[in-house]
């Protein structure tokens, strides 16, 4: 094997682990003390992922192995550094940011999310980022309330 062959593919090797950033939302940066932690977690669990993968030998291989964790490095790195600690609810008057809220569709589903930040948004377990469409129907307004929500109508059954 020639020496400009193995040049060669170290070259492509680095081209190939150049990841692009990950997209950082233009909405301000929103979390729940959960939300926060898991930021923080996650922040962790990415440095120790570019921890391991540096002590490989093989440059190439390292530099795959790399890749994936320093760009969440940088993306994690950058949600705690502006992360908005929002505290908690005060009142069930309303919905807000961290409320819990129940409501029924109009073909009759009832349905129950918790409005997080956007990191933290998981719709499969039950929150939804403060953005999304639902949440800012739902956002200030109170139980009996019926809001529009695309072609839906959602109306507000508990808020905790």
């Amino acid at each position: 094997m020639s020496v400009a062959f193995t040049k060669e593919e170290s070259a492509e090797t680095a081209a190939e682990t150049l990841l692009p950033d990950r997209p950082i939302s233009p909405h301000p940066n929103l979390v729940t003390e959960a939300g926060l932690k898991a930021l923080e977690a996650q922040l962790k669990q990415a440095r120790e992922a570019h921890d391991a993968a540096s002590l490989i030998d093989d440059v190439n291989e390292r530099r795959r192995q790399a890749a994936s964790p320093l760009r969440d490095m940088r993306y994690f790195a950058a949600r705690v550094r502006t992360a908005q600690l929002m505290p908690a609810p005060t009142s069930t008057d309303t919905v807000a940011f961290g409320s819990t809220v129940t409501f029924r569709r109009n073909d009759g589903r009832v349905q129950t999310y918790r409005i997080v930040g956007e990191d933290e948004a998981d719709p499969r377990a039950g929150s939804i980022s403060f953005v999304s469409p639902v949440a800012k129907s739902l956002m200030g307004k109170a139980v009996g309330d019926v809001v529009g929500a695309g072609a839906q109508e959602l109306e507000i059954i508990s808020i905790a």
